[in-house]
């Protein structure tokens, strides 16, 4: 059984058990969090869309909060001398998947 949810403007594919890094969410490390938006449910060869998931969601505990690996951004002009790096490291939450209901 897996779901596919939506946090922070991204989709995820989940399964109880499973641990997934998704944007920042409010929340202590280990406390209970809760995804409402619930785009798909898949249980064997039954699949759930639409309107068929209405109170559906997801649960899970925050494991942890992170940063990701640093990206570096190099802007570049030719001919005028122009040259800037910077660096992003974007922040995310760690949560442990517990149940789909």
């Amino acid at each position: 059984m897996y779901a596919v949810i939506e946090t922070g403007g991204k989709q995820y594919r989940v399964a109880p058990g499973e641990s997934i890094e998704v944007e920042t969410l409010a929340g202590d490390v280990g406390g209970d969090v809760e995804f409402d938006r619930v785009v798909a449910v898949m249980d064997g060869d039954a699949v759930k869309a639409g309107s068929a998931l209405q109170g559906a969601r997801v649960t899970g505990t925050i494991v942890a909060h992170g940063r990701g690996e640093k990206t570096l951004v190099f802007k570049f002009k030719r001919k005028k001398q122009y040259k800037r790096t910077i660096g992003h490291r974007q922040n995310f939450t760690r949560v442990t998947v517990n149940e789909i209901v």
